[in-house]
């Protein structure tokens, strides 16, 4: 470069950058907007993140129902079998006790319409609630009465009296029994 393009230079006019200007405070009203702004935002998200939890909830709530639904659907229809299921015990245990060759063939058909009835419900879920011999479970059992005896340890199911039945995890009926009671000390 030549000197007089350096003089050229250092006379051109220079342009001025804009001055930094230093951030004026805002007005009081400003900031209390703003701060109202930033409380309500605040209070909007809270309540965005409760309403999405909310919503997963529910969306949980709703599957473990309709599982809970299709799981037990079939619960009425066994609850009214039950009895007929009763019926059938009462009615094997009375052609067992007269046996002579013409009730041979009636305890016969009773025995296999039982045993089909029976393998049908286990197969939509039903299960027996088997008491004898068990320690008294006021969820699993119903007591009517106690009886005094050695046979059995204190506090276990001296006698079942009627079957329980749950289906799968759910109790339908507890089994009644009778519950075993240590005999009194005789006092000689």
């Amino acid at each position: 470069m030549s000197n007089s393009e350096d003089n050229q230079m250092e006379n051109a006019p220079t342009e001025e950058l804009p001055a930094q200007e230093e951030s004026a405070p805002l007005p009081p009203e400003q900031i209390a907007e703003l701060k109202t702004r930033a409380a309500k935002a605040d209070e909007n998200w809270d309540r965005f993140l409760r309403t999405t939890a909310d919503l997963e909830n529910f969306k949980k709530r709703a599957a473990r129902e309709k599982m809970d639904a299709i799981k037990y659907a079939s619960e009425s229809v066994i609850q009214k079998l039950i009895p007929v299921l009763d019926n059938f015990d009462m009615a094997l245990l009375a052609a067992q006790s007269t046996v002579n060759d013409s009730n041979q063939s009636l305890t016969a058909g009773i025995t296999m319409i039982h045993q089909q009835l029976k393998s049908a419900l286990t197969e939509a879920g039903l299960e027996e609630v088997d008491a004898a011999g068990k320690a008294f479970d006021p969820t699993w059992h119903e007591a009517v009465s106690e009886k005094e005896t050695t046979e059995v340890p204190d506090g276990h199911v001296a006698q079942q009296l009627r079957k329980g039945y749950k289906l799968r995890d759910r109790l339908l009926r507890p089994a009644t029994v009778i519950v075993a009671k240590a005999p009194a000390a005789s006092s000689k």
